[in-house]
């Protein structure tokens, strides 16, 4: 054997060498059986690929036959130099070169090329090389990361989303029964038609993992390092994530169509007391009107020189359009009925605060004289107490009012500048009254109760 080109080792640096690369040789072939019974290859092996998987595991895919030839000469090569070793306790120079020459060496004779394919360009393509114990365990982790790296997002892929993509459809399947029930079909409602967008999407991704899986994945670092470690042994699983943004995309986009069909359904169950709603708000508007137009004309009656507002009349539009959502729930068909009831229910709660507005306006002059009304009494009531009730003026001034207030009709302007001119009539009697109260002088309400001002 020719002697080595580097330096000569010694038995203890042998020995070291025979170890480390004895730990080396377990763990790749441990690594090797496990990649063989990794399940993601025995699909890889069995599926019908496309697109970016067929590229990928056009390569990988010849990486496991490969390893395990590179393997056996690694093998050969460690049992050549343990072989070696074995021939004395203590080998001398000739067997120390030798040894040096099979662990540091280009000792080991492989096929040429690597699994990325790089060369120099121009350089001719080598059918064999001969590298080092360390070459072939760097080459081994070369072709164990490029097949690792298809076989394990491969494997990723199919576990995370082909169940999850049935369960869906599933859940689809039911939405669309859902959605059937209600009268939401294809071409007649938009949540048929994004029922059925949704399930061509589904399918398409589903057939889109089963042929292509790489495709959905995302991995965390580049190629050239994923799988490494520091030491150089074996290859750790490569690390990424499952793109699952259609999927979960395809998912929001059914619980948003599910949603709105509960919605649909809950109106089902509740078109009929809400239209019974509307009704009743309807019949208290129509209640409201007509006390409306009694009170107008009580009030034509009795308040002279007044303008009273018409009454509005019944909302006879809004009564068609209840028989038309009548109509709509009587042939299921509910979202159509939806917006309706919605604007129905609306529109009866402001015909009812319109009818309500109206008797509000009508009333304002019965109420104000039923003010006035009040204010007199109260001054009334001053009077006797400020003991004036007896005044003439006073006297004539309150009957003054209170003709004007029960007169019909009644003029208010009239009379309320009458009960004005009858608060006016008591001020002195207030100020006589503030400056006895102030001189300590009490004032005896009792002595006046019952007398004048009518009785």
């Amino acid at each position: 054997m020719a002697a080595s080109a580097g330096p000569v080792l010694s038995r203890e640096e042998v020995d070291r060498a025979l170890a480390r690369l004895g730990a080396e040789r377990d763990a790749v072939e441990s690594a090797l059986l496990s990649l063989q019974d990794h399940s993601g290859l025995r699909l890889l092996d069995g599926a019908a690929l496309s697109g970016r998987t067929q590229e990928r595991w056009s390569v990988a895919g010849q990486g496991l036959p490969m390893l395990w030839a590179l393997f056996d000469r690694y093998s050969e090569a460690l049992a050549s130099a343990r072989a070696v070793r074995a021939r004395k306790a203590r080998p001398g120079g000739p067997e120390l070169a030798e040894l040096s020459e099979l662990l540091t060496g280009d000792a080991v004779t492989v096929p040429g090329g690597a699994p990325d394919g790089a060369q120099l360009l121009g350089a001719p393509a080598r059918l064999v090389e001969r590298v080092s114990l360390d070459g072939l365990m760097t080459r081994m982790n070369s072709w164990y990361a490029t097949v690792l790296e298809v076989v394990s997002a491969a494997d990723a892929v199919w576990t995370a989303l082909p169940a999850r993509i049935d369960l869906l459809l599933a859940e689809l399947r039911r939405v669309q029964t859902l959605a059937g029930s209600l009268g939401v079909h294809p071409g007649g409602h938009p949540l048929g038609d994004d029922l059925v967008g949704l399930e061509t999407d589904l399918n398409a991704l589903r057939a889109e993992v089963r042929s292509d899986p790489l495709a959905l994945w995302r991995p965390a670092r580049v190629p050239a390092q994923r799988g490494t470690v520091p030491d150089g042994g074996a290859l750790a699983t490569p690390s990424g994530v499952v793109d699952t943004e259609r999927f979960d995309r395809a998912g929001r986009a059914l619980d948003g169509v599910r949603l709105e069909l509960e919605n649909l359904l809950r109106l089902r169950d509740d078109a009929e007391e809400r239209l019974q709603g509307v009704g009743e708000l309807l019949q208290r508007a129509d209640v409201t009107l007509a006390e409306a137009r009694r009170a107008r004309g009580e009030v034509l009656a009795k308040i002279a020189a007044t303008e009273v507002p018409a009454v509005p009349g019944p909302a006879s539009a809004l009564r068609e359009r209840i028989v038309v959502a009548l109509e709509l729930r009587q042939n299921g068909q509910w979202y159509r009925l939806a917006p309706l009831l919605d604007a129905l229910e609306d529109a009866a709660a402001k015909e009812l605060a319109r009818a309500r507005q109206s008797l509000t306006e009508v009333t304002q002059p019965l109420a104000f004289r039923a003010e006035l009304r009040g204010r007199l009494d109260a001054y009334k009531a001053m009077a006797a107490r400020l003991r004036v009730a007896e005044d003439p003026e006073v006297v004539e001034r309150y009957e003054k009012a209170r003709w004007l207030l029960w007169s019909a009709p009644c003029d208010l302007r009239a009379a309320a500048g009458a009960v004005a001119r009858f608060q006016q009539s008591l001020r002195p009697a207030q100020g006589e009254a503030a400056q006895a109260s102030a001189g300590g002088e009490p004032v005896d309400g009792q002595a006046a109760q019952g007398q004048g001002l009518g009785g």
